[in-house]
């Protein structure tokens, strides 16, 4: 009697045992998984939303995907102490450029040496062949926001100190585009049409540059002040009066030069002539 007693007890503690393991394991399997896949459904099907760009008023919004085409990027090498890089400067620069596809060196200022070396004399230095001794590697200048360089190159300086060094990754739509460049010889066959690159520059020093009135960069007019082209032609008006100078063409009334015609009464010597008779 006592054994089948306490072989009925341990049968209700096993029995309780596994339904309280039921009862806690229930809620959390559908609490757990369900939250889990309705977030990741959520990113899948609205994978633009972080990407959305936030309008200012009076802009009205579009309903299209947000790409990008290209973008520059650089690593500082070394900051500058000097100067911060101003636009429409002179700079002047030491550079070496790769084919990022390749890392083939196509172009490198260090390459270029600078013009022969000369004593106090004025004379060329030559070496114990006597051949003339070149300078050192001269570093290239050029006006920024003229367009006289690729468009990577001319920005790639932008936020930089004089003194800095810097490594810039141009795509090639900042590069030379879908043609390329051609190169002088087999030697240096240039560079393929939509070819990347990387340049690394040092920016040496910047100077002020006067710019010319009637510079292209600077007299482009901007968009929605197509007025101010015509305000410079009323000065052209002005220039109609060094019409004037016509005046001076009519002083050619001192055609009375002719008058020197009359010189040709010195033909009365005639009269003298008429004398031996």
């Amino acid at each position: 009697m006592i054994n089948t007693m306490k072989l009925s007890a341990l049968i209700l503690l096993v029995a309780s045992a596994v339904a309280g393991a039921q009862t806690a394991t229930k809620p959390a399997t559908p609490s757990a998984a369900k939250p889990a896949t309705h977030a990741a459904s959520t990113t899948a099907a609205h994978p633009a939303a972080t990407s959305a760009i936030k309008l200012p008023p009076g802009v009205p919004a579009v309903k299209a995907r947000l790409q990008t085409a290209f973008s520059l990027r650089y690593q500082d090498i070394v900051i500058g102490t000097g100067a911060d890089a101003a636009a429409h400067k002179m700079y002047s620069v030491h550079y070496t450029g790769w084919l990022a596809s390749t890392g083939r060196k196509f172009d490198s200022s260090y390459d270029h040496p600078g013009p022969p070396l000369s004593d106090k004399d004025g004379k060329m230095v030559r070496d114990e062949k006597g051949q003339v001794q070149p300078g050192p590697p001269q570093p290239i200048s050029f006006i920024q926001g003229t367009g006289r360089a690729i468009p990577g190159f001319d920005e790639g300086f932008t936020g930089m100190k004089v003194g800095g060094k810097r490594r810039l990754f141009i795509p090639w739509q900042m590069a030379y585009g879908e043609l390329g460049r051609e190169g002088p010889d087999a030697a240096h066959p240039g560079i393929p049409p939509k070819t990347d690159l990387i340049f690394d520059v040092e920016l040496l020093d910047q100077k002020d540059f006067a710019m010319p009135a009637n510079h292209p960069a600077m007299a482009t007019p901007r968009p929605g002040s197509p007025a101010q082209p015509p305000h410079p032609q009323p000065a052209p008006q002005a220039q109609a009066q060094p019409a004037q100078p016509a005046q001076p063409q009519a002083q050619p009334a001192p055609s009375q030069p002719a008058q020197p015609q009359a010189q040709a009464q010195p033909a009365q010597p005639q009269g003298p002539q008429a004398q031996p008779k």
